[in-house]
């Protein structure tokens, strides 16, 4: 073989510029940019912009300018401790379905097909069930005569029954079974991304079990721990139908207050101020969770 039939083998074959070409946004011009955009722009602006800036207006009882709301929030222990249990509640969910998720998760993007199917078909179950539903199956199990308290009694372990329902802990255990999901389907994402042969190559050069997974998929899978934790924080911040339904007196949290004071007291103003305080409450916890999270060389890694 002649050296130029050599080389015309070794070029690739010419292909078509205009075949190969990938539209993308930056292809389209500014103009059809904006007209592609406008209705995803106008359903921001309308559903979300609007409402949140009428809302700090009514509080702030604009054009008279007065925090009288706000004062009587932050002057009131009660209204505080709301607040700070509805962070505590929320934090405490978002920690448990974490624990419970990440597990989860990794036999969901394991190699065993039977067991990933299994699991994701109980996590999908569970998504799909209504939220009250699932809240008045919680009433069943954990009320004074419930499934629960049935089977101490049967058992012999308590004869009088214990006090589950109505309380804190059955709060934070209703909303991590109904926000398990939204924490367990990011980390598979996330898991599912990571290529096999990273865990190989650190068990060929050394590394046990334990350490291949803290050294490389857990900090690989932080982005999706990270995307997994803040939208179960923000969730159960707004929690409403659970708190009221498995929770008493003694577990108020914000958005039932605030629900509250719109449909019982019609103090708007006041339920505007409340409102105000849990979002910007919200969004100082998420950019500080950001800020740790972002640290990692595996959120480094996808960025």
């Amino acid at each position: 073989m002649t050296g130029q039939a050599k080389r015309e083998l070794a070029e690739p074959l010419p292909v078509r510029k205009e075949a190969c070409r990938v539209h993308s946004a930056r292809s389209f011009g500014p103009a059809l940019t904006v007209l592609l955009l406008a209705p995803l722009l106008v359903l921001l602006l309308l559903g979300f912009v609007y409402p949140i800036a009428y809302l700090v207006k009514l509080s702030l009882l604009v054009p008279q300018f007065d925090t009288a709301h706000y004062r009587r929030l932050f002057s009131d222990p009660l209204y505080i401790d709301v607040m700070v249990r509805t962070v505590k509640i929320a934090v405490a969910v978002m920690g448990l379905s974490f624990l419970l998720g990440y597990p989860i998760a990794l036999v969901m993007a394991g190699k065993r097909r039977r067991l990933s199917l299994l699991a994701g078909g109980c996590v999908l179950i569970a998504l799909w069930s209504p939220v009250l539903v699932r809240s008045y199956a919680f009433i069943v199990l954990l009320q004074r005569n419930g499934l629960i308290n049935t089977l101490l009694h049967q058992t012999g372990l308590s004869a009088t029954g214990l006090r589950m329902i109505y309380t804190e802990g059955a709060v934070i255990l209703a909303m991590t079974h109904i926000l398990l999901p939204f924490m367990i389907l990011p980390i598979f994402v996330a898991l599912r991304a990571i290529p096999h042969h990273y865990g190989q190559a650190a068990r060929n050069l050394g590394a046990g079990p334990v350490a291949a997974f803290l050294r490389i998929t857990l900090p690989l899978s932080l982005p999706g721990v990270f995307a997994g934790c803040v939208i179960c924080f923000i969730l159960a911040l707004g929690f409403y139908i659970t708190p009221a339904l498995v929770g008493g007196p003694g577990s108020l949290m914000a958005a039932t207050l605030i629900g509250q004071q719109v449909t019982v007291l019609l103090d708007w103003p006041f339920a505007a101020a409340l409102a105000t305080v849990l979002l910007l409450s919200t969004l100082l916890l998420v950019l500080m969770f950001r800020k740790v999270l972002a640290t990692s060389r595996g959120f480094d890694h996808v960025h």
